[in-house]
């Protein structure tokens, strides 16, 4: 089994590298964080508290979900938008911060990385808990401005200053949550993708993945 093993915080540069590098490897993508994301979908289209651990985790185990590079379908409804809006996005990290929702992503991202025979993950604790044998494991990077403009550019009804902020609240919450922190994996390759085209950086990761 071949896995890509991509972490890093938002705005780095992830789901764009993991994308182009699945594609130039014949390998399949997968979003892990969109699958946090429909989770808090799920929870706030339920009415529950994000924050609330008990009531979140019981929904977990059940929880119909597809996430596939074109859409995010969850208990039968195509939330592919909704997850990407403030509201979702401003609690994600409450529910990614959930030991009991982690465990239940892990089986799951897992199980899909098996059923395929190895995919290009993306995340932030891929190569640390998910397969910390992966082929190869990478933590992107990149400078705060150079994020938060990103970022800013995808949410174009938030401020840059309203966007940075988002970012270092996020940041401290993934950093700081006891159930599998965002941190560079043992035997990572730590990229910087501030100054670094697309094209560039994939071209490197593709030929440092095993044979």
């Amino acid at each position: 089994m071949k896995v890509i093993a991509i972490d890093g915080p938002a705005g780095s540069g992830k789901s764009t590298i993991a994308r182009r590098l699945a594609s130039r490897l014949g390998l399949e993508y997968l979003d892990t964080g969109a699958m946090y994301r429909a989770v808090t979908f799920a929870a706030l289209r339920r009415g529950l508290d994000p924050s609330d651990r008990g009531d979140v985790a019981r929904i977990v185990a059940d929880l119909e979900l597809v996430v596939a590079p074109e859409a995010v379908v969850v208990d039968g409804v195509d939330a592919t938008i909704e997850i990407r809006g403030p509201e979702v996005t401003r609690a994600v990290s409450l529910v990614a911060a959930n030991p009991d929702v982690r465990i239940e992503m892990v089986r799951r991202q897992r199980e899909w990385a098996t059923e395929r025979g190895g995919g290009v993950l993306e995340g932030r604790d891929i190569g640390t808990v998910v397969f910390p044998d992966a082929a190869l494991k990478v933590y992107l990077t990149a400078r705060p401005e150079v994020r938060a403009e990103r970022r800013s550019q995808e949410v174009s009804e938030l401020s840059y200053e309203t966007v940075a902020a988002d970012l270092a609240r996020r940041d401290a919450l993934d950093q700081g949550r006891e159930a599998s922190p965002l941190a560079e994996a043992d035997g990572a390759l730590v990229v910087d993708t501030s100054d670094l085209g697309v094209d560039e950086i994939v071209e490197s990761l593709a030929a440092r993945v095993p044979a």
